[in-house]
């Protein structure tokens, strides 16, 4: 068993490592700019007091991005072509990078189409220095439009439509100067793209190593020192909010499932060894119709019904772990808390009995078809050891490979129940943060979903040789 074990902790390494890469492709995968989001969604880079402005609001951009590691390579590889340049992870700004990409696709010139994104950045900066009056205004805006769908714009005839917009609105005007020269410049070095091509360079593959300094070594090794990153909502570090949260996620989730499991063994015991018998019946039905039933309904049902004045039943809060003070003592503090889980921790447990006793029941029946359960009765051994001593353990399989898949859920939470009734536990944390974009808690809720599988698969194999000796893992 000991062997056993070692190997399969040692397999964890790869298959961490394969969820790791899958989990940090997804976050690469996800919409929006994860800059602009650990900002605030504030416009970084558009300041209105000119130039200075500008300047300040990309510094500011560029350090969160350096903070986030966003300046390195994605991973230790890249498979591209010839064409493209091992510097292209610099230009942080997704849209602004997948459009450079296009035009190395189209052209394969990556020092002019590098020239060309300079030329419109020059135009930015010589527009900002420019005062705004009511001879400038309109025309200034219709360039800053222009150069905004530059960075996005790849089409031959479109691109060119842009520039030669650009070039018109900053003609002959004085205080456009300046603008109307970088526009030149601008549209020769679109002209030097096409004029300089060289397309086959991107049927070249090419192969770039980028070493140990890049994106996914940097979050897979922060994610080992238990440094998730700090949240996009309050800058808090996620580790943090893990750690307040998880504590309210494990005390009703343990209590759940401790519940679940002391009623639907004996109950699936039971109903097994009286097949067929009415009391099977009509717990069958029962139980059928108690798991069909949504939990959220009976979550809202319950608020409405037992937390309300308004149907005389408001024997329950409807919200919350409760309110307690320093002052109050062990059994207080219990009293408030248990008062506040009783209606999730109902909501929580009613289905999973429910669908544990009839797989219990399944089990037992299985068992007590084996020949040596018959065997164990025609030497006249008493019906309940029978039962409780050949029969039962060997029912247990089953039930512990379902407890596989009950651990992580007890770490990870409930997002229904838990938005319901407004418990500050992880299922809550994890929904907040998924419908805010809060994606450093989200992936790293991900991981720690994934890992405790792995570890809720080994607990579950440990179980079977406890509960079967039957069973060896040493072959």
């Amino acid at each position: 068993m000991f062997v056993y074990i070692l190997k399969r902790i040692l397999f964890f390494i790869p298959t961490i490592l394969i969820i790791s890469v899958l989990t940090f492709a997804l976050s690469k995968m996800t919409p929006g700019d994860p800059v602009r989001l650990a900002l605030g969604n504030q416009d970084q880079g558009e300041g209105s007091g000119g130039a200075s402005d500008k300047l300040a609001g990309e510094k500011a951009y560029l350090s969160m991005a350096e903070d986030l590691g966003l300046n390195l390579p994605a991973f230790y590889v890249q498979i591209s072509n010839a064409a493209t340049p091992d510097t292209l992870y610099k230009y942080i700004k997704k849209p602004e990078r997948d459009n450079l990409e296009r035009l190395i696709s189209m052209y394969g010139n990556w020092p002019q189409i590098e020239q060309y994104y300079s030329s419109i950045k020059n135009v930015e900066y010589a527009m900002l220095d420019v005062k705004q009056d009511s001879t400038t205004f309109e025309k200034g805006r219709k360039i800053k439009e222009n150069c905004a769908k530059l960075y996005q714009e790849y089409k031959d005839r479109n691109v060119t439509g842009y520039i030669d917009q650009i070039v018109a609105s900053s003609d002959s005007l004085t205080p456009l100067a300046n603008v109307h020269a970088q526009a030149t410049l601008l549209q020769n070095s679109y002209l030097g793209i096409k004029a300089s091509a060289t397309p086959a360079k991107t049927y070249i593959p090419s192969l770039k190593w980028y070493g140990f300094n890049n994106q996914y070594h940097r979050w897979l090794s922060n994610f080992l020192k238990l440094d998730f990153g700090f949240s996009y909502a309050d800058k808090r570090p996620v580790w943090s909010k893990m750690k307040d949260a998880l504590p309210w996620t494990l005390l009703l989730n343990l209590i759940a499932i401790i519940i679940s499991y002391i009623i639907a063994i004996p109950l699936g015991v039971t109903s097994a060894t009286r097949k067929n018998s009415i009391g099977d019946r009509v717990s069958t039905v029962s139980l059928f119709v108690l798991y069909s039933l949504p939990s959220f309904w009976i979550g809202t049902m319950f608020i409405i019904f037992f937390t309300t004045p308004e149907y005389g039943m408001n024997f329950f809060p409807n919200f919350g772990v409760g309110d307690v003070t320093s002052d109050m003592g062990w059994w207080d503090i219990f009293t408030e808390r248990a008062y506040h889980m009783i209606l999730p921790v109902i909501c929580l447990t009613y289905g999973s009995w429910a669908f544990l006793s009839r797989m219990m029941r399944g089990g037992m029946l299985s068992v007590l078809r084996q020949d040596y359960i018959r065997t164990a009765r025609a030497k006249g051994v008493p019906d309940r050891k029978v039962v409780w001593k050949h029969a039962f353990r060997n029912s247990l399989i089953p039930m512990i490979t379902i407890f596989s898949g009950l651990f992580p859920a007890a770490i990870s939470g409930s997002f229904i129940i838990e938005n319901i009734y407004s418990i500050p536990g992880m299922g809550q944390l994890a929904f907040t943060a998924l419908m805010g974009r809060d994606y450093p808690i989200v992936f790293t809720v991900m991981m720690f979903s994934a890992f405790l599988t792995l570890v809720g698969t080994l607990i579950s194999d440990i179980l079977y040789a406890v509960a079967d000796p039957r069973i060896s893992f040493d072959k």
